[in-house]
């Protein structure tokens, strides 16, 4: 395994660090491996399917979509 030193860490982050740490019962190695394992291997965020859409289609400057007529509502079934 490998080692990693991090310097000039802000003493405010450091004792957060050390209360989350003692929060989840472990030491605040062990603490920040686990937050910097979880970054790296977590699954990809989730994105919103309607942004990425218009994500999609405002590079080409949109895309208008003729919307055909709404008819009225049929009638319900009837289980009499």
């Amino acid at each position: 395994m490998a080692s990693l030193t991090i310097r000039n860490i802000e003493d405010d982050v450091k004792s957060r660090l050390r209360i989350r740490a003692a929060e989840h019962g472990r030491s605040m190695e062990e603490e920040v491996r686990d937050i910097l394992r979880r970054s790296v291997e977590g699954a990809p965020p989730q994105k919103d399917l309607g942004e990425a859409i218009h994500r999609r289609f405002a590079a080409i400057g949109g895309v208008d979509l003729e919307l055909p007529e709404r008819e009225p509502m049929r009638e319900p079934p009837a289980f009499d």
